[in-house]
């Protein structure tokens, strides 16, 4: 029982405060109703009915304890843990959006790594405000469906925030990778997928973020303030430019002679092996949300540790 207890810890996308087992039973406690009723992949409630030939009770944890308490039959959990160790390569493989306004090189970069194996998911469609732009050139040269948002007031070019939506939703898109788009995202969209946009700024935000710093802008500024250190941030999006709650970043330094140019260089190099490590751990359902509000990436190799 040991060993299925420490199993469980890992494959939880929320792993328990507290577990103890016995032959017959598994015990699960925690801060909160939604992580106990995951390891059932339930949704919350305080009954939790029969599924898939699983029997759990949601109740009142004591004070002395944490939160929620949900018991699960020893057998059945076991074979829980099996089908979960086994099913990681037939799972459904998530669909991406991809929104960008120039060539794209993350967006080419994640499409390559999609076409290599390394990531469990496939675009379904580019979204962009220049349809002559480089990234929907190349989207176009691969198959992937361009969309032209937001309506371009000088033809006949483009969508509107509603259509977009529709078309999304059409699409059944998991999650919205901004690579470079210069727009700011409407609240519609941001309400549409809570916790499913994630953007890439070439900065280590907070700082030198916000409206009017992008591209080599950016790398300029940093370069000017005398910051000895820059590089990507990856973050979810909200309603205001950089702002969303911080994914993932890499540091690399700012040397002393360093032109625009080379900094912008060395930090689009960062960018790409990033931006990809951090798409795969979406696609595999890795993410994993602290209870103050961070996102946190469980490690592929050890699933065990948070980063």
């Amino acid at each position: 029982m040991e060993a299925l207890a420490s199993s469980i810890r890992i494959i939880l996308s929320s792993p328990p405060g507290f577990m103890e087992s016995s032959p017959k039973c598994l015990v699960l406690r925690s801060a909160s109703r939604d992580a106990s009723s995951s390891c059932l992949g339930l949704k919350q409630r305080q009954t939790l009915k029969k599924t898939s030939s699983f029997n759990g009770v949601l109740q009142k944890a004591d004070r002395k304890n944490l939160g929620f308490e949900c018991r699960c039959d020893a057998s059945e959990t076991e074979n829980y843990v099996e089908m979960k160790k086994t099913s990681g390569s037939s799972a459904r493989r998530k669909r991406l959006a991809v929104f960008v306004s120039g060539g794209g090189s993350n967006f080419r970069s994640i499409h390559e790594a999609i076409k290599g194996k390394l990531v469990h998911g496939d675009i379904s469609v580019l979204v962009t405000d220049k349809p002559g732009c480089g990234g929907a050139e190349y989207a176009r040269d691969n198959q992937i469906p361009v969309v032209v948002y937001p309506h371009l007031k000088s033809s006949s070019d483009g969508v509107s925030t509603s259509d977009l939506i529709a078309i999304l939703r059409k699409c059944e898109v998991d999650f919205i990778l901004l690579a470079g788009f210069l727009k700011l995202i409407p609240v519609e969209l941001v309400r549409e997928y809570p916790k499913s946009i994630v953007n890439i700024h070439p900065s280590l935000l907070p700082a030198f973020g916000g409206k009017g710093f992008y591209g080599l802008k950016v790398h300029k500024a940093v370069i000017e303030s005398g910051a000895r250190y820059s590089g990507p941030t990856i973050h979810f999006v909200d309603e205001n430019y950089d702002t969303g709650r911080t994914l993932a970043q890499r540091v690399v330094p700012v040397l002393a002679d360093d032109s625009v140019e080379d900094l912008a260089a060395r930090v689009l190099e960062q960018e790409h092996k990033l931006y990809v490590e951090v798409v795969s751990a979406l696609c595999d359902d890795r993410i994993v949300w602290r209870e103050d509000g961070v996102p946190l990436i469980r490690s592929k190799e050890n699933p065990e540790k948070l980063y």
